[in-house]
């Protein structure tokens, strides 16, 4: 008889007391040619973030030119003075770097990771890239065309076509928020190196830009390591640029943007409401979560979950511009798709949905679901330096004070069920959304007219 063996069971772990969290802060200082800096030491975080925010925002591209700043972003690792696009490319490879840089409505972001003990090399190709940039004819007439090649794929997904027809229902046509935020294909077609170099010269300098470091950054002298990078970078100093404040009309109406056939239609619903420099904002971002921030949200639960309309609808708030004197802005936003033949009857469950929070309010428990989603994962959203330093710099483009994030944090914990039910109902009011379809017109337009929530335009999807 074989003699069974016998299994020694260890005693199951146990959490731990959970240690406190909060936002990090950054060092503030600068350069001697002006450029802010704001660092952050993370231990253990060997692949450093840097974040360079430059004051060209898409409101000072001259008339005609819209998509001149993401041509310019893109040049930027295109060549400088002392390599070739393709040696530049190269250089970066070998330091294990990645940079990329973008342009949206309040400016031109170049982003760099690199390994630590690769940071000086790294920082000084981008040193390169903002003192010196080739802007050579070539290289910008290749970006051209290869901007000019996005533009139809982007017509074609129906969730662009919906943020394209809704930012210009909601803006006035000559404020450049009306248009693409990388132009459209007549005014990228007449961009040239001149446009572009003339654009940097203009609006690019280090007095108007900021710098911001995240990572480990034990044994790096990273003033001696900026000063010979970024402090080599020099420009004149320039007047702060006023910004124009932020105007739309939210009144309430429906265009459908018309794809005969399409099997599904593309939801996009929204209006401008307040930015982070309202105190309503956390509520705000409170409210707006118990709404559609999520799977257990209230949208999902009724047009996913009840009415299988959907694999998911988001309600969201995205900062447009942001200024201390109260003239920036935010998105609020809806968004999805549903089958084509449902669009009439989700639209309806959807302003029901609305109805029904502003009469009933949340409850405490999605109050403190959403909470605790919010809050309680932000330790794991900003563990990387990557995640640390786009929201430091997010904090830069929008004037926001260094303690920012680590304040909201703490007001999302203490806001209440009332106040967060009350700024989502005013961020939503059923009266006062643009409403865009993407979908078959012939289909979709007479069940949406019936529900009357505004007047119904057709638009062709060209």
């Amino acid at each position: 008889m074989t003699e069974l063996a016998t299994m020694e069971f260890h005693a199951q772990p146990q959490a731990g007391e959970p240690k406190p969290w909060a936002f990090p802060a950054p060092e503030r200082g600068s350069l001697d040619n002006g450029l802010t800096v704001l660092r952050c030491h993370r231990p253990g975080q060997q692949v450093v973030a840097v974040e360079v925010d430059l004051d060209a925002p898409l409101d000072a591209e001259p008339a005609g030119l819209d998509g001149l700043a993401t041509i310019m972003a893109r040049a930027f690792s295109e060549g400088t003075d002392k390599h070739s696009a393709e040696e530049f490319a190269a250089e970066l490879e070998r330091c294990g770097a990645t940079l990329d840089a973008h342009a949206d409505h309040p400016g031109v972001r170049l982003s760099l990771e690199v390994p630590v003990s690769r940071l000086a090399k790294a920082l000084g190709l981008v040193a390169d890239a903002l003192r010196a940039p080739a802007f050579a004819d070539g290289e910008i007439e290749r970006l051209v065309r290869n901007r000019l090649d996005e533009i139809p794929h982007e017509l074609a997904n129906p969730a662009r076509r919906a943020a394209k027809e809704l930012y210009k229902e909601l803006f006035p046509a000559d404020t450049r928020m009306s248009r693409p935020r990388q132009g459209t294909e007549g005014t990228v077609a007449t961009i040239d190196s001149a446009a572009v170099r003339a654009f940097y010269e203009k609006h690019v300098r280090p007095a108007t830009a900021t710098a911001v470091v995240v990572g480990d950054l034990t044994g790096v002298d990273l003033d001696a390591l900026l000063g010979d990078t970024l402090g080599a970078w020099t420009g004149s100093a320039a007047e702060p640029r006023p910004v124009p404040p932020v105007t739309a009309d939210d009144s309430g109406r429906v265009v459908i943007v018309d794809r005969p056939g399409a099997v599904q239609t593309q939801l996009l619903i929204g209006r401008t409401g307040s930015d982070r420099h309202d105190r309503v904002w956390p509520a705000q971002v409170l409210g707006t979560y118990c709404l559609g921030g999520t799977l257990t949200s209230r949208l999902d639960r009724v047009l996913r979950e009840e009415k299988g309309y959907t694999y998911g609808v988001r309600a969201f708030g995205q900062v447009l511009r942001s200024a201390p004197d109260g003239t920036g802005a935010a998105m609020l936003a809806i968004s999805g798709s549903v089958d084509t033949p449902n669009t009439g009857p989700a639209l309806d469950d959807l302003w029901t949905v609305l109805r029904k929070l502003a009469a009933e309010g949340l409850t405490d428990a999605e109050r403190d679901v959403a909470v605790q989603n919010l809050v309680g994962v932000a330790p794991l959203k900003y563990e990387t330096a990557a995640a640390v330093a786009s929201t430091l710099a997010d904090q830069v483009e929008q004037h926001l004070p260094d303690d920012y994030q680590a304040t909201l944090y703490r007001q999302l914990a203490a806001t209440g069920t009332v106040e967060a039910t009350a700024a989502v109902v005013n961020a939503f009011p059923v009266d006062r959304l643009v409403t865009v379809l993407v979908g078959d017109a012939a289909q979709i337009k007479e069940p949406v007219q019936a529900l009357g929530i505004g007047e119904v335009t057709v638009v062709s999807a060209e």
